[in-house]
């Protein structure tokens, strides 16, 4: 029973995993390249590298500590380099500049 447990823990795991980093592959595939450069990242073609060997790694060998590595490369992609291609590429903002607030500019207090 509790083994049975475990292993449903340890597959949920690596299923979350293959998912993050099929997501991360996907909108490294639809950015344009030229936002990897404007964004001063490394190159569109080092990252789908990077995110395609995860993905394979998370499908062809179960060593949870290749697993890992290529989880933290999907996070660094999505919590670095996807928001500042979205900001380079004018996705992801309505307008505005970085001081608006929730109901519009902060001008300080003026």
């Amino acid at each position: 029973m509790l083994l049975t447990g475990f292993s449903t823990l340890v597959w949920l795991l690596y299923m979350a995993m293959l998912v993050l980093a099929v997501v991360a592959l996907v909108l490294a595939a639809t950015a344009r390249e030229d936002a990897y450069r404007a964004a001063d990242k490394q190159k569109k073609s080092f990252w789908l590298i990077i995110l395609g060997i995860t993905v394979a790694v998370n499908l062809f060998v179960p060593m949870l500590f290749l697993q890992l590595a290529g989880a933290v490369a999907s996070i660094v992609f999505l919590v670095d380099v996807r928001p500042a291609l979205r900001a380079v590429s004018g996705g992801g903002r309505r307008g505005g500049s970085s001081s608006d607030g929730p109901y519009g500019p902060y001008n300080g207090g003026r």
